[in-house]
């Protein structure tokens, strides 16, 4: 089994740290292939980071699919251009928030997604109430950019554990998903020391992945993630058009 990861910033040491998490969970006999868009923002970081993300994640889960893989997973929490990714791709596409939601679920009733920056936190709380877990699940904000993950000195990872130790207490949380894809590479080290499941977002979505890929499921073609209509696209979205084109 074939499972492509694609990072949909370019930041190429994040896609390490993703590629690392995904191998980590992926079964003996699943390979994975991570790659990192040619285009778009260094960091994702709200909605304006999330729309010029889009068009990178699609060539490249385009390009992956060609190449024959079975499955895609975006790399990135906020599920960055999962819909449309969908209606695209004839394999199944996960994104990480969803994947983590839902498993989660099936091991506390009360859980907590602790992202990085504050622009995130808005639309992590859109996605949860749309993946019906508004009455279970909180999001809290450590307050610092992505790309901080990146400088030792930041101070990231013990403003994260304050966070976590705050998700815990005073949400009464029962456990913790980390909200954004360059956190994967912490996740078993923060179970041990919290004492409380911690899920990463990639590792759910690799394992949720290769469960649809046995069972021989993908994505449905009837209805919101029918292929996309033939029809002209213009200017720098012209190879954007879809591929397979089909009466709209």
């Amino acid at each position: 089994m074939r499972v492509l990861v694609v990072n949909p910033n370019t930041t190429a040491s994040m896609t390490e740290t993703i590629a690392g998490a995904a191998r980590a969970a992926a079964a003996p006999g699943t390979s994975i292939e991570a790659v990192t868009s040619t285009m778009g923002p260094a960091s994702i970081e709200g909605y304006y980071d999330e729309a010029l993300a889009i068009p990178g994640l699609l060539a490249e889960i385009r390009k992956g699919e060609a190449n024959g893989a079975d499955a895609a997973v975006i790399g990135c929490f906020d599920d960055t251009g999962l819909d449309a990714a969908r209606a695209q791709a004839g394999i199944p596409v996960i994104g990480p928030c969803e994947a983590a939601l839902a498993l989660a679920s099936f091991v506390a009733q009360r859980f907590c997604v602790v992202t990085l920056s504050e622009r995130s936190r808005v639309p992590l709380e859109d996605l949860v109430r749309r993946y019906g877990m508004g009455s279970r699940a909180c999001v809290r904000a450590v307050g610092v950019p992505v790309l901080s993950l990146e400088e030792p000195e930041s101070g990231a990872g013990s403003r994260l554990r304050e966070e976590i130790a705050r998700a815990l207490k005073a949400d009464r949380a029962e456990a913790i998903i980390l909200g954004c894809a360059g956190l994967a590479d912490l996740a078993a080290r923060l179970q041990s020391e919290f004492g409380v499941p911690v899920i990463d977002g990639v590792s759910a979505a690799v394992k949720q992945a290769e469960a649809l890929v046995s069972l021989g499921l993908s994505t449905s073609k009837r209805g919101a993630y029918a292929l996309p209509a033939g029809k002209g696209y213009s200017g720098l979205l012209a190879g954007f058009a879809p591929v397979t084109q089909v009466p709209a």
